[in-house]
């Protein structure tokens, strides 16, 4: 199974992250997608699972959920926009982790590209930065991955290109 993940999109959707995310047997997008339109678009490459981020409206809130469990072949993945940190994470997700038992946490909401085991709650911490232009990120990104029997492998950072639209000197 092939997996693209995403975040942070903030409205903004372009032709190179339409060809990245290409090939996906899912597509994960980790919140704050911003307009109806850029959903619609990253559904029309393929099946597309979404959960809503802070700066998304109702357009988006009624056709994503607040946290999502996905089965990926086995493997369990926990998706919410926003997390907390790798071990420290807020109440919310602590209590879905408690309850759910993921082998693997998917965020976005920082801006930051993470990948990184959590010893504390054995599981995987995956935040795959931002892919939008808005935000303090100097790179565009996304992450890609395969799974096969219920393990991840083959995990890809996927660099869009800089945030800004200006030259820089």
């Amino acid at each position: 199974m092939k997996v693209s993940l995403i975040s942070d999109t903030h409205s903004y959707i372009d032709d190179r992250i339409l060809h990245h995310l290409g090939g996906s047997d899912i597509i994960i997008h980790a919140g704050d997608v911003g307009e109806s339109s850029v959903l619609d678009a990253i559904e029309k490459v393929g099946d597309t699972h979404c959960v809503y981020g802070n700066i998304d409206g109702t357009s988006i809130r009624s056709r994503c959920s607040e946290w999502e469990l996905i089965d990926l072949l086995g493997h369990k993945s926990l998706v919410i926009h926003i997390a907390g940190s790798v071990g420290r994470y807020n109440e919310k997700t602590r209590n879905l982790i408690e309850t759910h038992q993921p082998d693997s946490i998917i965020c976005g909401h920082s801006h930051i590209l993470k990948v990184m085991p959590d010893k504390r709650f054995n599981l995987l911490h995956l935040n795959p930065g931002a892919a939008g232009r808005h935000g303090f990120h100097k790179m565009r990104t996304l992450l890609k991955f395969e799974v096969e029997n219920a393990k991840l492998k083959n995990l890809q950072i996927i660099e869009l290109g800089p945030r800004s639209t200006k030259s820089v000197s």
